[in-house]
């Protein structure tokens, strides 16, 4: 790689979606000329989301990419580089972190933001990607209000599928658990919250086989695993709460990342376990989830990196 190719910055930030976006704004403001790659799905998660009824300031609700055409439009208004391209390879040893994209651009930078956020698992059904934000979601917070009153199906075992099928029972008429063992493993507190919902009813040893419907949900095909049996649930919604999976293999061998590979980060900070690189985003939480926080751990991880500048005397 020649000198003449190598790019340097103040300010490089990894992904969009809220995190990215957010960073980007709050460090154009402060003058660090940030450069931003939006990454394989520029925008994140929230390019795949119809409509977003709870984010501040949107009281008419917006659809998911219009809302981060928005972002973008605000960063890119103080100054943001907005670049479509993946970072794809990472070299944080010096005080000057070495990031190269896909093209083989070398980008030197003095901070590092990562918003590369966290991918849904889905179930593999031709019918899930076929009817998605047409009553398929991965995300019950996000979109069960649209079901309330429905008959609605979620598949998942664990605590984040006990927590979202208790979430749902609390609006839809009817809530059908799917659990592919004769166990759930969500902890205790969760099971018996599962078990003691009215209107949530769950099925041991079940499969989804497909979702039905053309231009929207209107039934599940399922299997028993034990007896062979497919049966059809009249269902209008379809939620997929199988985990989610952080967009961080690049940095493994980096940055210091829990056992379900989300970066670690100083407790109520962005900091990672290197000087100079903050986390954002659900690249970093695996708890919440949602557009409003990963936005504000975005304005949390520029605000870091402008101290983190100012200390060094860089700015």
């Amino acid at each position: 790689m020649s000198e003449a190719s190598v790019e340097r910055t103040k300010c490089l930030i990894i992904g969009s979606g809220p995190a990215g976006y957010t960073a980007a704004i709050y460090a154009a403001r402060a003058n660090l000329s940030p450069v931003l790659y939006t990454g394989v799905q520029p925008g994140g998660q929230l390019t795949i989301t119809n409509e977003v009824e709870n984010y501040p300031g949107y009281p008419k609700g917006v659809i998911g990419p219009e809302m981060m055409e928005d972002f973008k439009s605000q960063a890119e208004r103080f100054g943001t580089d907005v670049r479509y391209e993946i970072i794809d390879k990472v070299d944080f040893t010096g005080p000057v972190h070495k990031a190269w994209t896909e093209s083989g651009q070398e980008i030197q930078a003095d901070t590092v933001i990562i918003a590369t956020g966290a991918s849904a698992k889905w179930l593999g059904l031709e019918s899930e990607q076929r009817l998605m934000n047409r009553g398929v979601s991965a995300c019950a917070v996000c979109d069960g209000f649209f079901f309330r009153g429905q008959e609605v199906a979620i598949v998942g075992g664990g605590d984040t599928a006990a927590e979202e099928a208790t979430y749902l029972a609390k609006m839809c008429a009817k809530v059908h658990l799917l659990v592919r063992r004769d166990e759930l493993r969500a902890s205790k507190i969760m099971q018996e919250r599962v078990l003691k919902t009215p209107n949530l009813e769950v099925h041991w040893n079940t499969e989804a086989e497909e979702i039905m419907g053309s231009e929207g949900v209107d039934g599940v095909r399922v299997l028993n695993n034990k007896t062979g049996e497919s049966t059809v649930l009249p269902v209008t919604g379809f939620f997929v709460a199988i985990g989610h999976k952080p967009n961080t293999e690049i940095f493994e061998g980096w940055l210091d990342m829990d056992a379900n590979k989300y970066l670690v980060t100083v407790p109520g900070r962005s900091l990672t376990n290197i000087e100079g690189i903050f986390a954002s985003g659900d690249a970093q939480d695996h708890i919440y989830r949602q557009a409003v926080t990963a936005a504000g751990t975005g304005c949390m991880a520029a605000l870091d990196a402008e101290r983190y500048l100012a200390d060094k005397g860089i700015i």
